[in-house]
């Protein structure tokens, strides 16, 4: 089973998630910008987070396997913040960046006049920088957050098929398919939608531009669920096309109006700006705890034969000073 996961928050997850992640049969994740829940006081704070989701993620995420491509934003909570909002000026530059499948997450938080402008203007980016948009809905009034976002929509010049409205529930998913919009739904354990609900959508409304996600971030929150999703379908009478088409062909499409989006992954660099990831040395099949791996290191992972002339391992030393980086 092939799995892509539309919107998920790695930058809050562990890399045993990314090794779950493919071992559940995720193999693309798309990770929008979102608000850290600390607020941030400068547009400075934006642009770190975002070199870090076009270079840090998607190496960690090459480690195992998974494509990783990233949608940038003011978000809406932040859109409310005169700190935050000068980041609009600096998008341009990142929004021709190769890894940027859309522009996201914009939309509503509070529906307060600050987040009809960010709104109305990052939908302009998108439409000026040919990418799609990712939409958030909010999660209060959901139907009236729905409502405003697409008449924000159609005023835009940004089709509606090329608006991935995310978020939503059984109270909004009507209006949204109305709209020619893409539907989202984020499969939480105890908020937003869950699995049975997810099917009984998909029984009423039909698997098309449906793209299901974990939403999953700093919270209570599940980098399984797709697959979760996707075991629950088989198990309640759907087909493994309507499985494919839901998780996997669908983000491919909708994410694909980009022109940028790549599935295969090169193998990563031995190391990002330093940092290889990895503290102390795997344990050598047979071998004693702490031994160092030979042969069959993972993807990236240098072997103690790469490591330069006298350079200190932690293996040798457990007292010695890290390297640069770790």
């Amino acid at each position: 089973m092939r799995l892509f996961d539309p919107h998920i928050h790695m930058t809050s997850r562990t890399t045993d998630d990314y090794e779950a992640m493919h071992a559940a049969g995720v193999r693309a994740v798309v990770e929008p910008s979102f608000w850290l829940g600390q607020p941030r006081t400068s547009p400075a704070s934006f642009l770190d987070y975002f070199d870090s989701l076009l270079g840090w993620e998607p190496f960690r995420a090459a480690q195992y396997g998974i494509a990783h491509h990233c949608t940038l934003a003011l978000n809406p909570k932040e859109a409310n913040d005169p700190r935050c909002t000068p980041v609009l000026d600096e998008l341009p530059r990142y929004l021709v960046k190769d890894q940027v499948v859309a522009v996201g997450e914009i939309g509503y938080d509070s529906m307060t006049p600050a987040e009809d402008t960010a709104l109305a203007a990052q939908l302009q980016l998108a439409a000026d920088h040919e990418l799609p948009a990712l939409v958030h809905t909010p999660h209060r009034d959901k139907l009236a957050g729905l409502r405003r976002t697409l008449d924000v929509v159609r005023e835009s010049a940004l089709p509606p098929d090329r608006v991935l409205v995310d978020h939503l529930n059984e109270t909004t998913v009507k209006e949204a398919k109305d709209s020619g919009c893409w539907l989202g739904f984020s499969v939480y354990p105890d908020t937003k939608m869950d699995e049975e609900r997810m099917l009984a959508i998909l029984r009423a409304y039909g698997p098309e531009q449906v793209l299901v996600n974990s939403a999953a971030d700093w919270g209570k929150s599940d980098p399984l669920k797709t697959r979760k999703v996707a075991d629950l379908m088989l198990a309640e009478g759907f087909g493994e096309d309507d499985v494919d088409l839901v998780l996997w062909r669908n983000p491919i499409a909708f994410y694909g109006l980009s022109g940028r989006l790549t599935l295969d992954v090169a193998p990563p660099e031995a190391t990002h700006e330093g940092n290889s990831i990895l503290r102390g040395a795997p344990k050598e099949p047979g071998g004693p705890a702490g031994a160092p791996r030979g042969s069959d290191d993972p993807v990236g992972a240098p072997r103690v034969s790469d490591a330069p002339a006298g350079a200190a391992r932690e293996w040798d030393d457990p007292t010695a000073a890290p390297a640069p980086g770790a």
